[in-house]
């Protein structure tokens, strides 16, 4: 038997070298800037407490406000948080917080499935829209692919629990996630990090970053950003016998920002990322009707795999942002207009079969591009009246193609038996407008309200898997990027379709003290209707859509306080919603057929709370819990497939909505007189299992995931040298548990595709900062 020698292992050797020596000439610059920077005097140093309790400027109403003083369930980290934290890309912010859950698919690296509140997608379908939106520097990001950042050089992150649509639209059902990457400072300053850590089996896995800037002139000001990650992989693939999960990434951002008058700030921003990495690491473990992997069976609760096919997947991105924030008179405002525009490029391979046998691969290939502007306004009115509103743009074109070779067992490995392909064309325009008013009805109690009208068009053409076959010898077809000797798929769906809809927003808040307050919310979200580019199906009641928007109304009352030693927050929200969407994911004769539907309605009710307290000037505590209640009101599909829609369906648990979440945290600080201080922080966190398919045969498991680390700080504030270890239990996560046919064509297959993430890390970081 041989194996498939299709896999792409790295960037072409130009490239690759030209980008190598791109981020090596980066870093190198940003090197030499220290050798020539002037010593200034040393920082007033923040202890550890301090830092982790100070509260965070964020831009969760689009204007600048503390974090508790916003009247909404939000977690926010600053720059110097962060850092603390060690937070290395989003997923290690997901444990932290309550009943939320920012994991990857894992079937390609870096594919967001964020679940906020019960309300989450499992799709890597590039149609379907998430329920919890991601933001960059004020961007909405119109696809779930390439969101799992490797975090860099950020200024903050703010995670907003429950519909966020008056303010930034549809596809916020769950929550929103806004990313803000730093500024260049009113001086010259810089960093330049360097880490490597490993498990204990694979490779070693490697970075490098740099960042540099400050004033160029009296009005312009300029940074540079560069990111390297080399990683050999975590895993062993006992097929092999090798590593698995080999990355390679480098990205790089310029910020570019133009004062010319105190009242006029324009902002540049431009980022590029490539990324060079295997496959999914996909376990084959007893799927949930019983029937174990028939070639290779793992246990669930580990992190073996065997896989013939290694895979790829290599992406490449550029994305642009223009900001402008103009000071105005009227209402002692702001006008602010930023412009985006992001292209993503994707090739995948992938051994969804997870097994050492050639059974079901899958390759694709995916072309995007975005589009769009924000021009708003913000000010304050007779002292009482703080006012939002602006008008919204956004387009987004997805050229999407998979390709599904079944049964190479059949050929010795040389080429599929059979190969099915499909996919489709997609197109989005989305106008909107909206306003937000805070109205100080007394000294302690203030009224929030707010509007906001989305009219969004859809097209789509398909071209469905089961009407594109291919045996040995025939002509294959491809939508994105045809190789020589093949042709453009025929589609055989074409439709487009529209919607609107207002999302309000009605509140009050009751400040109790300077340092207490209280308030109560009803808001409406919407999560777009649209097509499934994914049509797998072979029966023609399954058409690729349109399928209808789904409808959450939240309801919520939360408390927020502050007192010398902490804080303490509290929210319980209770959420209607109705014609939810759900990617219907079960086995079929391609391997796995993918319907996406309006399956019913559902109540989640949930509590969650947040706090830290200073145990002692050097030592805080820190502390979150959420639960949640989430069940059916309505079912209109047959989710377990048993012929009926009936009290069995509406018994399922919804999916990814785990039941209890907590954590719990200790940061401490030592000080070594001249030498500097040591900081070092434990954390524990739990996730219940959730249901992962809708019949719920596919499941994840509970999460218990202990992190540690220890830092030493020098006395001049430049270095940093610290040692970390996370996941340290090994927990098992997988990224998702998707259930595979007994059988392909005759041939026994059984089990679960079932992507897994790192276990335990253990590393070592060395930081020096300059200033």
């Amino acid at each position: 038997m041989h194996r498939q020698h299709s896999r792409s292992t790295s960037l072409p050797p130009t490239r690759q070298t030209s980008l190598y020596r791109l981020t090596t000439l980066a870093l190198a610059g940003s090197l030499a800037a220290i050798q020539v920077a002037p010593a200034q005097a040393q920082q007033v140093r923040r202890n550890a407490t301090q830092v982790m309790l100070e509260e965070v400027v964020v831009t969760a109403r689009k204007r600048e406000e503390g974090s508790q003083s916003v009247p909404l369930s939000i977690s926010a980290f600053g720059n110097e948080q962060i850092e603390a934290l060690k937070v290395r890309d989003l997923q290690s912010l997901s444990v932290r917080m309550p009943n939320v859950a920012l994991d990857d698919t894992a079937s390609a690296r870096g594919y967001a499935n964020f679940s906020i509140r019960g309300l989450g997608i499992n799709s890597s379908i590039v149609s379907i829209d998430p329920t919890v939106g991601v933001f960059v520097d004020g961007v909405y990001m119109g696809m779930s692919a390439g969101m799992v950042f490797d975090v860099f050089d950020l200024e903050r992150i703010e995670v907003l629990r429950g519909p966020q649509g008056t303010l930034f639209g549809r596809n916020v059902t769950g929550g929103a996630v806004l990313i803000s990457t730093a500024k260049p400072g009113e001086s010259f300053a810089g960093e330049v990090r360097a880490a490597v850590d490993g498990g204990d089996q694979g490779g070693l896995n490697s970075y490098l970053m740099g960042t540099a800037g400050g004033p160029v002139t009296d009005t312009i000001a300029g940074k540079f950003t560069a990111y390297y990650n080399k990683d050999e992989g975590w895993f062993e693939n006992e097929y092999t016998g090798d590593h698995f999960g080999e990355v390679e990434q480098v990205m790089y951002r310029g910020v570019g920002v133009w004062t010319p008058t105190d009242r006029t700030e324009v902002v540049l921003r431009y980022q590029h990322s490539e990324n060079d990495s295997d496959g999914p690491a996909g376990q084959n473990h007893t799927n949930g009707s019983g029937v174990p992997g028939y070639f290779a069976n793992f246990d669930r609760d580990s992190h073996d795999l065997s896989i013939d096919e290694e895979g790829f997947y290599n992406t490449e991105t550029d994305f642009l942002t223009l900001e402008l924030n103009q000071g105005v008179d009227f209402g002692n405002g702001t006008i602010t207009n930023i412009f985006g525009w992001r292209t993503y490029d994707a090739k995948s391979l992938g051994d969804i079969d997870s097994q050492p046998v050639w059974l079901f691969h899958s390759r694709s290939w995916t072309e995007a591009e975005q589009y769009s502007n924000e021009l708003r306004y913000t000010g304050t009115f007779g002292e009482r009246a703080s006012v939002t509103t602006g008008i919204y743009y956004f387009t987004n074109d997805v050229d999407y193609h998979e390709r599904r070779q079944l049964l190479g067992i059949a050929t010795g490995g040389a080429i599929p038996a059979v190969q099915f392909d499909g996919g489709g064309y997609y197109s989005v325009d989305t106008w909107a407008g909206f306003a937000a008013v805070d109205y100080d009805l007394t000294e302690s109690w203030i009224l929030n309200l707010g509007l906001r009208y989305t009219y969004e068009e859809k097209e789509a053409r398909v071209a469905s898997l089961v009407y594109n076959i291919a045996y040995p010898g025939e002509a294959t077809c491809n939508l994105v990027d045809p190789a020589p000797g093949e042709a453009r798929c025929n589609t055989d769906f074409e439709d487009s379709d529209s919607w609107n809809s207002w999302s309000p927003k009605v509140g009050l808040t009751w400040e109790l003290s300077d340092t207490a307050r209280l308030y109560g919310h009803w808001t409406r979200g919407y999560r777009s209707g649209g097509y499934n580019l994914r049509n797998t199906s072979p029966y023609p009641q399954d058409v690729p859509g349109p399928f209808d928007e789904e409808t959450v109304d939240s309801y919520e009352i939360g408390y927020k306080s502050e007192f010398s030693r902490g804080r303490l927050n509290a929210a319980v929200f209770y959420n209607e919603v109705s014609d939810m969407q759900r990617e219907l994911n079960f086995p079929g004769p391609i391997g796995v057929i993918q319907v996406v539907r309006n399956t019913a309605d559902a109540d989640i009710l949930g509590l969650e709370f947040e706090g830290g307290f200073a145990l002692t000037d050097s030592l805080l505590a820190s502390a979150s819990l959420g639960w949640i209640d989430a069940e059916y009101s309505k079912v209109t599909a047959d989710l377990n497939r048993d012929g009926v829609i009936d009290g069995a369906d509406k018994a399922l648990d919804l999916p990814r909505a785990a039941e209890w979440t907590y954590t719990v945290g200790l940061n401490h600080e030592l000080e070594l007189g001249s030498w500097g201080y040591l900081s070092s922080r434990l954390s524990y966190a739990y996730r219940d299992d959730s249901a992962y398919t809708d019949d719920n045969l596919g499941y994840l498991l509970d999460q218990e995931i202990l992190d540690a680390g220890v830092d030493f700080h020098s006395a001049n504030g430049h270095w940093t040298v610290g040692i970390y270890g996370n996941n340290l239990l090994d927990d098992v996560k997988h990224g998702g548990d998707t259930q595979l046919p007994d059988t392909i064509s005759g041939v026994p297959t059984g089990g679960t595709f079932a992507p897994l993430a790192k276990g335990r890390v253990y590393g070592l970081q060395v930081d020096y900062k300059f200033f």
